[in-house]
């Protein structure tokens, strides 16, 4: 856990205090307007799906405009400036100067950061798989088939991105696996498990209120099903294995593509941007969870940048999932 305390402070102390500000601010307004006027309700409400994909692209685009540009604007990196010590010899000094200009947003970047836009905008919708469920299954099957299939495939199709970026030559590494941090080399598990923990009092506090209650547990969807099947909980497990793998989803596009993917471009430049598009992707959720999937994104990222892996960010938010729905399950009964 100290490495972990370490981590953040480094991070505190090298990266730009004017774009660290600025960028919280504006993530604060973006959350203020969204439960406000609903940005993402409004978004998913523009009917015809073409139209919901364009609006979230659009959206997105403007919100890695946004927070990349505060960090071309401020940000920093460290150099060795020549300094005189007490005894007279001359040592090298790391002292943090703006690196605006050097080059920092570059084609490959840019078509990067579209591509990851343009790939969550489509996430973001409900995607229609009638063509793919046999025609003899009941409405009720089908109806299960569409909610349990819809994650695993939107994971394959980030699968398909990834090694598409890494085939054309947009990511590096010996393997795409270690291009996108999904590798245990040199990991610690500990202080990631230490963290959750941390969590667990957070999470029954949460389990006490409304908002939470009214989202999870989110396999309370497949109600419908229970007249249908006898015993229910193999199709319920089903439903939360699914539901795991969009956090393997998510963090291989957050913390694996867009923090150790973007590196080698711009450092841990590329983690506030991170933290504020998955801020974003919450707008759904309770407000309590959005606010904090702000900072535990920029935590994740730092970590993910400083380990060069993601398996940490991975046992947390799936370990948190599990336990948010096992939280939600809980505050319903004990509410009966």
């Amino acid at each position: 856990m100290k490495a972990v305390i370490a981590y953040l402070k480094d991070y505190l102390r090298t990266t730009s205090q004017p774009a660290l500000i600025v960028t919280t601010l504006f993530v604060a307004s973006l959350v203020a307007a969204n439960y406000t006027v609903g940005i993402e309700r409004r978004l998913q409400g523009l009917g015809a799906w073409y139209l919901s994909v364009g609006g979230f692209f659009l959206f997105f685009v403007i919100v890695l405009a946004l927070t990349w540009g505060l960090q071309y604007e401020w940000s920093k990196k460290e150099t060795l400036t020549p300094t005189l010590s007490r005894t007279g010899s001359i040592r090298l000094q790391p002292t943090l100067v703006a690196s605006s200009a050097q080059p920092f947003f570059t084609r490959k970047l840019l078509l990067i950061l579209l591509i990851a836009a343009l790939y969550f905008a489509v996430k973001m919708v409900r995607w229609d798989l009638t063509s793919l469920i046999p025609h003899q299954f009941s409405y009720t099957w089908e109806r299960y088939a569409q909610l349990v299939l819809q994650l695993p495939l939107k994971l394959l199709l980030l699968y398909i991105v990834l090694y598409a970026l890494r085939r054309s030559g947009l990511l590096e590494g010996p393997s795409l696996a270690h291009s996108v941090g999904l590798t245990a080399q040199n990991f610690n598990a500990r202080p990631y498990f230490l963290l959750l923990a941390f969590l667990l009092p957070l999470i029954a506090l949460a389990s006490t209120q409304q908002d939470f209650l009214a989202m999870y547990p989110r396999v309370k969807n497949l109600a419908f099903i229970d007249e249908a099947v006898h015993p229910v909980w193999p199709w319920k497990l089903l439903y939360e294995i699914s539901y795991g793998l969009d956090f393997l989803g998510i963090e291989l596009f957050f913390r694996g593509l867009l923090v150790v993917g973007l590196v080698r471009y711009v450092g841990d430049s590329a983690i506030l941007p991170m933290a504020a598009f998955y801020c974003t992707i919450h707008f759904g959720k309770p407000l309590g969870e959005c606010i904090s999937s702000f900072f535990g994104g920029l935590i994740l990222g730092v970590l993910a940048n400083r380990t060069r892996s993601i398996l940490g960010g991975l046992i947390v938010h799936l370990g948190l999932a599990w336990l948010m729905e096992l939280g939600g399950w809980l505050g319903h009964l004990f509410r009966l």
